[in-house]
């Protein structure tokens, strides 16, 4: 395994142990995150899209028919929102065709299908390890098929301190570790005031050094790019002890219980379903994925509330619409996936749940 600082440098790392360079292309479900597409442009591939069908699962008949087209060297296929798709009919596509297979696990850290562990069918599995811990950057890259020849290096002490510090940030403002925060308390506002000092002067050019923003990857704070100076740099050393510490089992064991938790809640709600109608057993879902009739008053009720919420796929790679993929549109319009974090406590719960029925049942009369 090599840890690094997010999934998408892991795919990076993927195309390019499989030989993916320029003229070559890679494909990519449409239904997708924009941040998917430039690893692949950092090898210099052109990147194609296929269609998905309803549940997110790659539609075999349309990657055949894209193989016809010649110079595909690699296949993205993604189990998103942490439920596992079976690969095998791809696997055997891809053995046929002599192409290599990334299986992207970024929303699918854990889990199995049929007794077969996620990750195991690709050439090389991706897993992007901030979606699933309390770290502030992370993923991984892994093969049961293939020596991982990826040499990784430090990044420094400023990304070092920079990765636990916002780790801890984030976990205070979310109400977490009271009794650190209060010992941090005035420590972390003299880091706040320095580096809006670094900040500024990066601004107005008198700095003259390395930016702040350069200090860590964008990729922790949602941006969709590519960064080439993180293809070699590992994960922190703060992230890589969470891992080691945390509990596997009690994550998948909760965020099981969290998700069932909240599909009962919303059972008879009206305008609604969710986009799986039952959890296979066995998947440990990264999100709890709602397909709503009237997607834009729900989310603006939810905003209002504060109700925290992913819409994936809502803005897909450019080009990318209803002509290429109808399913992959009507996801990326509808779709909305709240919360099944393993951390959630019982009051943050039934908040959630009352919250979401009622932006629902408010939203019932309004026109699409």
């Amino acid at each position: 395994m090599r840890l690094v600082t997010s999934g998408r440098v892991a795919i990076g790392l993927a195309l390019r142990a499989l030989g993916v360079r320029t003229g070559d292309v890679v494909l990519v479900p449409a239904y997708h995150s924009p941040s998917m597409i430039p690893p692949a442009h950092w090898c210099g591939a052109e990147v194609r899209f296929y269609r998905v069908h309803s549940d997110t699962s790659p539609d075999l008949a349309d990657i055949d028919a894209q193989l016809a087209a010649g110079n595909v060297r690699a296949i993205l296929a993604t189990h998103f929102f942490g439920i596992p798709h079976d690969l095998a009919p791809l696997r055997a596509l891809c053995d046929r065709h002599g192409i290599g297979l990334v299986e992207d696990c970024a929303h699918c850290l854990f889990g199995a299908r049929g007794g077969v562990p996620v990750g195991s069918l690709g050439d090389y599995a991706i897993g992007s390890t901030m979606k699933f811990f309390p770290i502030y950057e992370g993923g991984c890259l892994v093969s049961r098929r293939h020596r991982l020849d990826a040499t990784l290096h430090g990044a420094g002490a400023g990304f070092e301190l920079k990765a636990a510090l916002n780790a801890l940030e984030a976990a205070f403002a979310y109400g977490r570790l009271p009794v650190l925060r209060a010992l941090l308390a005035l420590p972390l506002r003299i880091k706040s005031a320095l580096w809006d000092m670094l900040k500024s002067r990066g601004r107005t050019g008198g700095g003259g050094g390395e930016t702040p923003s350069a200090l860590a990857p964008s990729s922790s704070d949602s941006s969709f790019e590519f960064d080439p100076r993180w293809a070699d740099k590992c994960s922190s050393w703060f992230s890589r002890v969470v891992l080691r510490l945390a509990s596997p089992g009690r994550i998948v064991a909760r965020r099981r219980r969290n998700y069932l938790d909240l599909q009962r809640a919303l059972e008879d709600a009206p305008g609604c379903r969710p986009l799986f109608p039952r959890l296979p057993d066995g998947a440990c879902p990264w999100m709890f994925p709602l397909l709503v009739d009237q997607p834009q008053a729900v989310c603006d009720a939810l905003q209002r509330a504060g109700v925290p919420m992913t819409r994936f796929g809502a803005t897909p790679w450019p080009g990318v619409d209803a002509s290429l993929c109808a399913n992959s549109a009507d996801l990326g319009r509808r779709l909305i996936a709240f919360p099944c974090h393993q951390s959630l406590d019982d009051g943050e719960r039934a908040w959630l749940h009352a919250q979401v029925r009622q932006a629902l049942e408010s939203c019932v009369a309004v026109p699409a």
